[in-house]
Formats: structure tokens, C-alpha cells, sequence
């Protein structure tokens, strides 16, 4: 298993990997609160050629599914624009968020504007990695946020070989799905699950709430954080706090 934590606005991820001693990490290619297109990095050749796997996660206001053009359409150049940016990288994968919709719309439209995305690509020969579609914690019009949502849109998108799963263990807890057995139940649904973000809560189960905890810290169960990530049997990334990641990997190692 490889396990690894997402490096936070870091000039220099690849050092910062190095001396955390970790297998796999997680950046972004631009700043994650904007628009603005990723630029050539002067390590990618370094990020592309090291042992250490890396994946990258896409800016947050991304949003496919939505039904407003002013945002869905640069979200869709936006994923396109980081996917690119992530295989100069050598990345395994793009982290998309489900995405939303507003008060009153409907849940198939937002589930088919995925489909599209995936869609519009193929004539362009895909994208340059696979998308890994994450879990949200809240909102009652949240693409992914419960298994019931989740179903629907993998039968959106799910025979796309470039679409993919992530599975963030705080955004299930605070979607109010039990953890225990939760990989099981992901996977009937999407056949797969491609990385794990590995965190705690500060906050009560089904609070809709995406406030990250280390893993000792908060409201679930260490073990059973610790037993989806051996079930998942996939690469794990640690979204926890920075001050307390160093800790969180050696408790992640040793309960492993």
C-alpha cells in the first residue's frame, strides 16, 4: 500500500516527499481558489521521473454538473487544462469533486452534464489522466454525496475507461454513510475505488460538514479508518492537518 498526504501550497512537493518519507503525494498545478490555467512547472521532469507517485487535485470551484454556463463551461476547460498539467507530471490521476446543483433543479441534468464532460473528450483522445471523481460531505443536491447519488451517476459515466473513484473518508462520515463496510458498498456501485483520502472529523456523523481531523483527533474511529484503507487496497492520501500529518503516517504505518 502506498501512502502518502497532500502537500499544501509547497514550492518544492518533491523534497517535501523525500523528507516525510512517503510514497505517494498530492498537489495542485494552479492556484486552487482561481481560474487562472496551470504553467509549466521547472520540476515536472523531477515530480515525472521520481519513485514517489503523485497525484493531482483540482482546483474547488470546479462543478461539471452544473446547470449555469458561466460555471460549467470553464469548469469543463478547467479539468481539461489540469488533466493536461497532471500528465506533464506523470500523475495517476485529476481529483474532481461531484459537484452540485442549486434549489429546484434536477439531479439528472447535473448527472447527464457529467456525462459529457467524459463525452465531449473522446474526440479529443481523452483526457491525459484519468479523473478521479471524489465524495462530497453536504448539500441535499450534492452529486456525490450518498451511495444512492453515487449509483446514479456512475450509471452516467461508469463505462468511461478514464473515469475513476475517490473515496474521502471525512466527506462519507459527514454525508451520513457508515464507514464500516463502506468500501464493499462503494465498490457494487463503481467497480473500483482508485485512491482513498484518509481523514477524520471534527465534526458529528451526518453533520454535512467538510472539517478535516487527524486521525486521532476526531469523531471516527481510528480502526475504522484504519480498516478502509487496508480494504480499499489503494493508494491513501492523508488530508489532515499539516502539523499533525508526520504522526498521522507513522499511526497509519504501524496499524497496517
Amino acid at each position: 500500500m502506498r501512502i502518502g498526504a497532500h502537500l499544501r501550497e509547497d514550492t518544492d512537493p518533491l523534497t517535501t516527499a523525500t523528507d516525510l518519507d512517503i510514497d505517494v503525494f498530492q498537489m495542485f498545478v494552479t492556484d486552487p481558489q482561481s481560474w487562472r490555467k496551470p504553467v509549466p512547472r521547472p520540476d515536472a521532469e523531477a515530480i515525472r521521473d521520481s519513485e514517489i507517485d503523485v497525484v493531482v487535485h483540482s482546483s474547488y470551484q470546479i462543478n461539471v454538473a452544473s446547470l449555469n454556463n458561466r460555471l460549467r463551461m470553464p469548469s469543463r476547460k478547467a479539468v481539461e487544462q489540469q488533466a493536461a498539467a497532471a500528465a506533464e507530471l506523470g500523475a495517476f490521476g485529476l481529483v474532481v469533486h461531484g459537484g452540485h446543483l442549486r434549489d429546484g433543479e434536477d439531479a439528472a441534468e447535473g448527472f447527464a452534464n457529467w456525462r459529457k464532460l467524459f463525452d465531449r473528450q473522446v474526440d479529443k483522445g481523452g483526457f491525459g489522466v484519468p479523473i478521479l471523481i471524489e465524495n462530497t460531505a453536504g448539500g441535499d443536491h450534492a452529486m456525490a454525496r450518498t451511495l444512492e447519488a453515487i449509483d446514479r451517476l456512475w450509471e452516467s459515466v461508469g463505462d468511461f475507461e478514464q473515469a475513476g473513484f475517490c473515496l474521502d473518508t471525512c466527506h462519507a462520515w459527514a454525508g451520513g454513510e457508515d464507514l464500516v463496510g463502506l468500501v464493499e458498498r462503494v465498490r457494487a456501485i463503481t467497480g473500483r475505488i482508485d485512491l482513498v483520502h484518509l481523514n477524520n472529523s471534527r465534526d458529528e456523523f451526518d453533520s454535512g460538514r467538510d472539517r478535516h481531523a487527524n486521525l486521532a483527533d476526531g469523531h471516527i474511529d481510528p480502526e475504522v479508518l484504519v480498516a478502509v484503507a487496508a480494504a480499499a487496497d489503494a493508494p491513501v492520501i492523508l488530508e489532515t492537518p499539516a502539523e499533525g500529518v508526520p504522526g498521522d503516517l507513522d499511526y497509519l504505518r504501524s496499524a497496517l
